[in-house]
């Protein structure tokens, strides 16, 4: 009315609303899923990642791209956040689940553009999600821990796509005894808890070199040069104390009068630790590993009586030895019994590069295991690691869940048949966002074509085709171009990878349909990128 116009926003603040918001988000969130799909499937390639102080990252792992690439804009965050929550539930299909989510908001855009209101979108999409689940269980094998066959298969097909594909029946092997040793019967089946996995990493020697350690690797020295070497049927006591004279807490002043004195003080001290070793040496013990220190001249003489020690070692790995060798972890040395001792068949000392390690290994029925990962450079040790990991991951989802689904895009196209047949059911608006769904899953077996440098819509054509005969187990094989049969074929992978996948991907897509409005505050480091967000000023 040509009054004095009302600010509510701070000077500098910008805001999108309605079509111009939903745009510039749906463009960021296709902009991640764009920037890691050309690393799905065996084919896939890889991403160089170069950080503000020049450190070099060489990976097709899609989380590890996501992390290093330092995302400003908040959708793009979100989708980010679908990689990351894929990586901690299952290990696998991070990248898998960026595509899905970014496909779903690419098929959402042309509904918005014809009006469909987001609202009926999202629910459309949450329907498909739960029917999505339904008909992956469907198509689902059960699997026991026994069939080590299978599971090695599942591990393979996870190493496949990284750069470990070369030596990826060993790494499979190594990743299923893993899991098969810390691995816990419950009431209903198996739980696994990864804290009890150890993993450690050294550059130098060959992938084949990676090897699986029924015990636990320390990464620390002996204390003393005279200490043996190597100690057979080891007796292993554990403690989180110190073998030093204990300090006061406040300050003191020892006044002496007699010069005698000062070395009656010494052999004092000289006695309390020589009766801390005694009273370890009394348990039978044969190696001392704690999470505290060592005096001098406690180390002295532990070595004269051939007693292998290790200090400051850390918490985690205290905890991973309780586990592995069966020992009760003291908090003292009064405290300690030959009932506490733990025991391994070899503790030795071991030159892995530039650096000394201790290996506890052969140790009775370990709870807790180690993999020592070994490559020509810090980069090949590491993409090792991060293909091992993700392996790990795979054989410990399956052996908890017992089911597993065909790859190769068999999955995908089974729900995307499957769902069209269903969205007509269901008729009304509902129907073109479940609809849209069954084409976002499809995204997968055409990226992994296209990766493979085959021809994507003669793919999807052949594959829709022997879905629709019921072959539900067909997928592409990538080396050949031909469509068979995944199972067969030993292309498998854990339910809960795809249904995860769903899951997030579907949550992500749905957060960010729903949001019609941005308000980015001055100096938020959420706000918009310099220039403004995508879309910005467009009409």
């Amino acid at each position: 009315m040509g009054g004095q116009p009302i600010f509510i926003l701070k000077e500098g603040s910008k805001r999108e609303t309605g079509r111009d918001a939903m745009k510039a988000n749906i463009d960021a969130a296709k902009g991640i899923a764009a920037a890691v799909r050309t690393s799905l499937g065996p084919r896939g390639m890889d991403k160089m990642l170069v950080d503000s102080l020049g450190d070099i990252v060489i990976t097709n792992d899609g989380v590890t791209i996501l992390k290093e690439m330092d995302v400003e804009h908040p959708a793009a965050k979100m989708m980010v956040e679908v990689s990351k929550t894929q990586d901690q539930m299952v290990g696998d299909g991070t990248t898998t689940a960026v595509i899905i989510a970014g496909s779903l908001l690419q098929e959402a855009e042309s509904l918005i553009n014809q009006n469909v209101h987001p609202t009926i979108i999202a629910e459309g999409y949450r329907t498909a999600a739960e029917k999505a689940k339904e008909i992956l269980s469907s198509i689902s094998t059960k699997v026991q821990i026994s069939d080590e066959a299978s599971i090695r298969k599942m591990a393979e097909t996870s190493l496949s796509s990284k750069s470990a594909t070369g030596n990826k029946e060993a790494l499979a092997k190594i990743s299923y005894e893993t899991i098969k040793a810390v691995a816990e019967k419950i009431e209903n089946g198996y739980r696994v808890d990864m804290d009890n996995v150890q993993i450690v990493k050294k550059q130098g020697g060959e992938i084949e070199d990676t090897e699986l350690i029924m015990g636990i690797i320390v990464d620390k020295e002996k204390v003393h040069p005279g200490m043996p070497d190597v100690v057979k049927n080891a007796k292993i006591a554990v403690m989180n104390a110190a073998l030093e004279i204990k300090k006061p807490e406040f300050d003191t002043n020892i006044k002496i009068d007699d010069p005698s004195m000062i070395q009656q003080f010494l052999s004092q001290e000289e006695k309390v630790l020589k009766d801390m070793v005694k009273k370890v040496k009394a348990t039978g013990a044969t190696v001392l590993i704690t999470q505290k220190g060592i005096d001098d001249l406690a180390q002295h003489y532990l070595s004269k009586e051939g007693i292998y020690a290790v200090r400051r070692v850390k918490k985690s790995d205290i905890e991973k030895l309780s586990k592995a060798t069966g020992a009760s972890v003291a908090s003292s040395v009064d405290e300690l019994s030959s009932a506490d001792l733990g025991f391994a068949e070899t503790v030795e000392q071991r030159k892995i590069g530039d650096d000394y390690l201790t290996f506890v290994v052969g140790c009775k029925n370990p709870k807790a295991v180690s993999l020592l990962i070994r490559g020509g450079t810090d980069h090949v040790v590491d993409e090792i690691e991060r293909s091992m990991v993700d392996s790990i991951h795979v054989v410990a989802a399956i052996v908890e869940d017992g089911q597993y689904v065909p790859g190769g895009g068999a999955s995908a196209i089974e729900i995307a048949v499957k769902m069209r047949d269903f969205a007509n059911k269901v008729g009304g608006r509902q129907q073109l966002a479940i609809e849209k769904f069954a084409n976002a899953l499809e995204e997968i077996p055409r990226a992994l074509s296209e990766n493979a440098g085959i021809n994507a819509i003669d793919v999807l054509i052949n594959l829709r085709k022997a879905h629709a005969e019921g072959k539900h187990n067909h997928g592409l094989n990538l080396f050949t171009g031909e469509i068979e049969d995944m199972k067969k074929a030993g292309v498998i992978e854990p339910i809960r990878v795809g249904k995860q996948a769903i899951d997030a991907a579907t949550e992500a897509a749905v957060m960010i349909l729903r949001i019609d409005d941005v308000i980015a505050t001055k100096g938020s480091s959420g706000g918009s990128p310099p220039g403004g967000m995508p879309g910005a000023g467009e009409d």
